[in-house]
């Protein structure tokens, strides 16, 4: 609280210079409310020894010197004044005691400015006393606000009001201040030089709100119609709250995003948009917008931003969410093993939302996880049916991506039941179809001539690897008797397996004891016998290669134009039909093997071409019908 209690110090100054010197003491301002009065305090001292029997004084307005014809306020001796204080002016003071107190009433604008006193004790003994008093004339009360007001720290808020009228005593009275506290009227006080004043007092605790607030005093005379109100507004200060800000935000990857962020603080923020400590963009300003053109995964994650000012800070998050289809699939895991050994398989992939993720195999659907990043694939004991290409595909409500990759199991060679001999005229043509991983060499074996004859021999053996399945074929000529037997060996690191080759056909000479009636019943139930195979064949490849779309494959929610474009399709039935062809001689025949040639003649081509066995039973039957 303030308390203005200052001593009258003019009075003790003209106490303590009783010495005989001349000299004056008003206030060096002093204000009043337009319409009122105004008593200016004055004192003045002159030499002891002049002794004067009479004391006259003269009071002029904004002069000082009589030879300027300044106007005349008050004169002692002849009561002139000048016509602005005719009937406005007169001493309150007694000159013979030396108090030279003027009261002016009726105050106007026009009244303002300074006022000089000129004492006369008669003769030469005049003198002007430099020293004045301005008059302020005024029509607001003066609130005072301390020069920092801060929201939550209690204020004094002052109404201060000249109180230098005799004649009229003011009224104080707050307005707008409800909300922020009880007036407390701390009464009249005197100045430093003499002049009083009213005043009343307004303690509060201000708050945010309060910012801006217009808070008005109202200073009344009694009994008369004159009041006068003063408005100051209230500067606050308080720390940033943060008003206005995105909540959380998604976007699709490449679209445009404005993120906003808007304080309300007193001063101006420093606004601050940052990412894992990085700062983006910053101002100080109400609201800021940070614009993210095109974005990317990599702009996923949580933003902040910050108010600060002088007072505190505040800050504030929002996440952002980009969503994006399935970046191409990644595979980890055993590419190759050996049949029995266990294969794990992990496919990962990112996206957002997470995908549905699928492992097929030929369109059979072998494992499947939805909204996860990853998928595991365990093929437990592999069998040589696990060998080939698999599939993973990764796919959400923004797209799909496919990544294919190779299981290779190696295992033993195995002969298949297709391999066999025929034979046709004189010629003999052996198959021997396996299959190995990896790739086996093939020999065949022929125990009643001590011969053995492998597949490096290319003018005698021609061999063919398609996938897993190795076909060789070897053509004997010569076999004017029964065919010999032969066996066909297949070796590779993991094992070797043999088989002797049944025949499906009988010599040559055969058709010509059975006659020509019986050769073609011959050459029909041989014809019967091959459809039967191949149909029987398709049957087993149709078996084990099972639609993609089988009832116990695991469900899995998928677009409705889920593809996956060049995804190759194996048809294993499909080639070993190629490799019969190539038996029959539909693509041309391998070279054949003379036994009847001498061994110095093994190594060399026979000039005949051989027929097919086919082409030659049809044939054969042809002439024995004719």
């Amino acid at each position: 609280m303030i308390f203005l209690t200052a001593l009258p110090l003019f009075w003790i100054m003209i106490s303590a210079s009783r010495g005989g010197h001349w000299g004056a003491w008003m206030p060096s301002t002093i204000s009043a409310f337009d319409g009122t009065c105004v008593s200016i305090p004055c004192r003045f001292d002159f030499p002891d020894e002049l002794r004067p029997a009479v004391v006259h004084g003269v009071w002029y307005f904004n002069s000082p010197y009589p030879k300027n014809y300044p106007p005349v306020v008050f004169k002692s001796r002849t009561q002139v004044v000048h016509e602005s204080f005719q009937g406005r002016s007169r001493l309150l003071g007694d000159l013979g005691m030396r108090n030279c107190t003027l009261l002016l009433t009726t105050l106007s604008p026009e009244l303002g400015g300074k006022y000089y006193f000129r004492g006369d004790l008669g003769g030469y003994n005049q003198y002007t006393f430099s020293e004045h008093s301005v008059l302020d004339i005024i029509n607001t009360p003066n609130i005072v606000v301390p020069p920092e007001v801060v929201a939550g720290k209690e204020v004094e808020v002052s109404c201060m009001v000249p109180d230098n009228c005799p004649e009229l005593r003011p009224e104080l009275t707050w307005l707008g201040h409800e909300g922020l506290g009880e007036p407390t009227v701390l009464g009249r006080l005197r100045e430093d030089e003499g002049t009083w004043v009213l005043v009343s007092l307004l303690h509060f605790v201000p708050t945010r709100e309060a910012n801006g607030h217009r808070l008005g005093c109202q200073a009344a005379f009694p009994n008369t119609t004159l009041q006068f109100e003063g408005y100051a507004s209230l500067d606050v200060k308080y720390p940033p709250v943060i008003v206005e800000m995105n909540t959380s935000v998604e976007a699709i990857e490449g679209s445009h995003v404005s993120l906003f962020c808007g304080a309300d603080s007193n001063p101006l923020p420093l606004l601050t948009w940052m990412r894992d400590g990085m700062v983006l963009r910053e101002a100080v300003a109400e609201s800021l917008f940070l614009e993210l053109e095109e974005v990317t995964p990599a702009e996923d994650g949580v933003y902040a931003c910050l108010a600060e000012n002088s007072y505190g800070q505040e800050n504030s998050t929002v996440e952002l969410s980009v969503m994006y289809a399935p970046w191409k699939p990644t595979v980890n895991g055993t590419m190759v093993a050996v049949e029995g050994e266990t294969v794990s398989i992990l496919c990962s992939t990112q996206s957002k939302p997470d995908p549905i993720l699928t492992i097929f195999k030929e369109k059979q659907i072998l494992a499947t996880v939805i909204y996860e990043s990853e998928l595991q694939l365990e093929l437990p004991a592999v069998t040589p049916e696990d060998d080939g290409e698999y599939w993973c595909v990764a796919e959400n409500q923004y797209g799909q991506r496919a990544t294919a990759f190779n299981v290779s199991v190696e295992f033993a060679p195995v002969i298949l039941l297709e391999s066999h001999c025929a034979a046709a005229r004189d010629t003999v043509q052996c198959l021997c179809v396996v299959k190995a991983n990896p790739e086996p060499s093939v020999a065949f074996e022929l125990p009643s001539r001590n011969v053995t004859v492998n597949e490096t021999e290319r003018e005698f053996v021609y061999s063919e690897r398609s996938g897993l399945l190795l076909t060789s074929i070897l053509t004997l000529r010569g076999q004017a008797q029964a065919p010999p037997r032969v066996i066909c060996t297949s070796t590779n690191l993991y094992g070797t397996k043999s088989l002797e080759l049944p025949f499906q056909g009988a010599h040559r000479l055969m058709w010509a004891k059975i006659g020509p009636v019986g050769a073609v019943v011959a050459f029909a139930i041989l014809i019967a016998i091959v459809c039967y195979i191949t149909q029987t064949r398709r049957k087993k490849n149709v078996t084990e290669s099972p639609s993609f779309s089988a009832g116990d494959n695991p469900h899995v929610l998928y677009s409705s134009d889920f593809r996956i474009s060049g995804a190759p399709e194996k048809y294993e039935s499909e080639r070993r039909v190629g490799s019969e062809r190539r038996l029959l001689g539909l693509r041309g025949e391998p070279p054949e093997l003379d036994l009847s040639y001498s061994h110095s003649d093994l190594g060399k081509r026979p000039t005949k071409d051989s027929y097919t066995l086919t082409e030659e039973l049809a044939e054969y039957a042809e002439i024995r019908v004719k």
